[in-house]
């Protein structure tokens, strides 16, 4: 049950690191996890107990999966010779030279634990790279070749890491062995990987045709290759697992894009399902290494050999080797694959890229507690403590250098932790730059959606007929919340401002309309006292809060909306007691919302008023919301729910139709690209998709 909980509330500290993110964005999100997994160890007390054969399977083999499912196959190929010498010759490189440093540093560390850190340090985190590209203008063939290595160098890191493991476990090493069983273990995983992933095509391609197309059967099937390919590699032919998952995701990517056109529904699926899988994972990785962290500090602290300051001295000195390492590299290779002479400023903008991620948090944390001969690691909690350290001071260096080099782009850092779907377009299709933008008048995401949106209210209204215009102002009052906000955020403070101030003022007009329509109703003896003072109670605390000149626009809304939803519930309840206060409820909805409207329209044509100054959506907005009102209030046009249901499916067919329509001549007139348009289709399609489970549901 421990196991249980602990997973529940990694899984919420994950959630939480996200939304304090979403706030803090100067700080990677991987930081707060971090942060979050330290509380969770200080105050929770919470210890994970980590195997190093599960702790590879869970994590590992998914991420580098994934890793092979999303290589960017354009730059990758153009530039495979370079990616993949640097992939495995500057992991190799990094792991000796650097594993030898670091043992000159460290003299209590063994060489085979210095190789085993070193190693292990030399993945770097693919996402962190395209993030830096966004704010540092690297080289295209220094930046592709960053990010191609990024992707590619975490099986030659573990590969490297495991056998230094194994050599400090067993004691023994012989370099002949070593290059031998290397040789094996690669080719044999590689070889495994590209068999296995072919063959599990085939039978999903064979089940396809004998009709096994269900999409969560296929799902699952592409969920579970990873860990099956894992174990029976590592398991049964005792070669690399890691190579094996990289080079079947590779193959599984090239065979989607046969897949694609017969199979949208399972990509689409597929792909939303492992996002979820690798924001989880990787989420969690930092927790723990954060929840890790006291275990390590605690022992060095009492440690006679060591003290704190000397292991926070041993990590920058680490990070040191590593940069070092790597800006030489970049450096010689500028040298090589071009004739101008080399920049030092790029190859340390290019070594400063090598933020380290969950890769080397998850590696770090599978080693062994004991030897073979039943001793404990050597120096496990300072290897544990270098590490973290150096992860956490790539992150923070990359955080303090990125402002100093490019101060007027203030896009955060971000690492695999925060992967998401647009830093893979955007790294594989490129962006468009301000000036293109500009000749080509290319309209924001939030303009593009205002623009179908009004469209579709447009649709909407050539179909509105009587007998569903319930059904029609209901709709077309959801479009108008949406575009509400979506205008609030394509404007400026001012603007947005003036926006606020002429819904206030429209405000207050309809509200005192629906005060003057309830003083009539009672003094003609239409509505009883009980129910003019509710009424009237309610639209009196609308006009204070609404009138507040104080009050914040965000908490006046939802302080609005809290006291309606309250005055809704406490009119349902009344109204449940008193079958008989329906008609009148209903007369005072229709006559207030008439009056509203009426007022509205009095007041747009006062000679002291100037509508064309006002918001012209601010004022349609507000007649639709009464309009609404009113279709509710109508006994005469009441429906049954499977009618109002079968109005609101067509008319949101229409709408749907129009914002297709709309995206296809937004981009025929070049006023969005082709990412933005397949974003936004995107987008009606999944909106088709709840209407169709809708449909379902009703014809259920």
């Amino acid at each position: 049950m421990l196991i249980v909980e602990a997973v529940i509330l990694l899984v919420v500290m994950v959630l939480i690191s996200n939304v304090i993110s979403h706030y803090l964005t100067f700080i990677p999100v991987s930081l707060i996890q971090i942060a979050l997994g330290l509380v969770i160890a200080l105050f929770w007390e919470i210890k994970i107990p980590l195997d190093t054969d599960w702790f590879l399977l869970l994590f590992i083999a998914p991420l580098l999966f994934n890793d092979g499912r999303r290589f960017p196959k354009r730059e990758l190929w153009q530039l495979r010779g370079p990616i993949f010498a640097n992939s495995i010759l500057l992991v190799f490189l990094t792991t000796i030279v650097g594993g030898y440093l670091i043992y000159m540093m460290i003299p209590r560390l063994s060489l085979t634990v210095s190789f085993a850190l070193a190693a292990i340090l030399s993945p770097t985190d693919p996402v962190a790279v395209q993030s830096i590209s966004k704010r540092v203008k690297l080289p295209d063939r220094i930046l592709h070749l960053v990010s191609g290595e990024s992707l590619i160098n975490d099986a030659s890191g573990l590969i490297a890491f495991k056998y230094a493991v194994a050599a400090t476990v067993t004691g023994v090493f012989s370099f002949s062995h070593a290059v031998g069983d290397f040789l094996y273990i690669s080719a044999v995983g590689f070889l495994t990987g590209f068999v296995l992933m072919w063959l599990i095509e085939f039978a999903r391609n064979f089940l396809r045709r004998q009709g096994i197309n269900d999409v969560v059967f296929n799902t699952v099937l592409q969920i579970m290759t990873p860990f099956v390919i894992y174990v029976i590699t590592e398991g049964t032919l005792h070669a690399s697992g890691v190579i094996a998952v990289v080079t079947a995701g590779a193959v599984s990517h090239a065979q989607e894009n046969r897949l694609v056109e017969d199979s949208p529904e399972l990509k689409l699926v597929s792909e939303k399902t492992w996002d979820i899988i690798v924001y989880l994972l990787n989420g969690v990785v930092f927790l723990i290494l954060g929840d890790e962290l006291p275990v390590a500090t605690t022992k060095i602290i009492h440690d006679v050999h060591f003290n704190t300051f000397q292991a926070v001295a041993y990590s920058f000195g680490a990070w040191a080797i590593l940069l070092l390492i790597r800006v030489i590299w970049i450096y010689l290779y500028q040298g090589i694959s071009k004739p101008r002479r080399p920049s030092f400023r790029v190859a340390l903008l290019a070594g400063l890229s090598g933020v380290r991620g969950a890769v080397t948090m998850a590696g770090v944390l599978s080693l062994p507690l004991v030897t073979v001969s039943g001793q404990a690691f050597p120096q496990r909690s300072l290897v544990l403590f270098v590490a973290a350290g150096v992860i956490i001071i790539s992150l923070v260096a990359a955080v303090i250098t990125l402002p100093l080099v490019a101060p007027d782009n203030p896009v955060p850092l971000q690492t695999r932790t925060s992967f998401s779907d647009e830093t893979d377009d955007d790294f594989e299709e490129g962006g468009v730059d301000e000036q293109t933008a500009a000749e080509r008048h290319l309209m924001s995401e939030a303009e593009a959606r205002i623009y179908i949106m009004r469209l579709a209210i447009n649709a909407i209204e050539e179909h509105r007929r009587i007998e569903n215009q319930r059904a029609a102002y209901d709709l077309i009052l959801d479009y108008q919340f949406i575009i509400r906000r979506l205008e609030l955020q394509t404007r400026d403070d001012a603007e947005r401002q003036q926006v606020m101030d002429d819904e206030i003022t429209l405000r207050q007009v309809g509200l005192k309309g629906e005060q003057s329509a309830l003083d009539r109703l009672y003094a003609h003896h239409q509505i009883s006292s009980q129910a003019y003072r509710s009424s009237s109670g309610t639209v009196k605390r609308a006009l204070r809060r609404v009138g507040h000149p104080n009050s914040h626009a965000t908490l006046r809304s939802w302080s609005v909306t809290f006291h309606h939803t309250v005055q809704w519930i406490k009119a349902v309840i009344h109204r449940s007691q008193d079958k008989s206060s329906d008609n009148e409820w209903q007369l005072i909805d229709r006559e207030s919302a008439k009056a509203a409207i009426k007022a509205l329209s009095k007041y747009l044509s006062n000679d002291d008023v100037n509508p064309q100054s006002l918001d012209k959506q601010a004022i349609y907005h507000l007649v639709v919301f009464y309009r609404n009102r009113v279709e509710r209030a109508r006994k005469d046009q009441r429906v049954s729910r499977s009618a109002y249901a079968k109005q609101l499916n067509q008319l949101k067919v229409v709408a749907l139709g129009a914002e297709r329509t709309g995206v296809q001549s937004l981009l025929e007139a070049g006023n969005i690209t082709w990412q933005m348009a397949g974003r936004l289709r995107q987008y009606i399609n999944y909106s088709e998709n709840v209407l169709m489970m809708a449909v379902n549901d009703e014809m259920d």
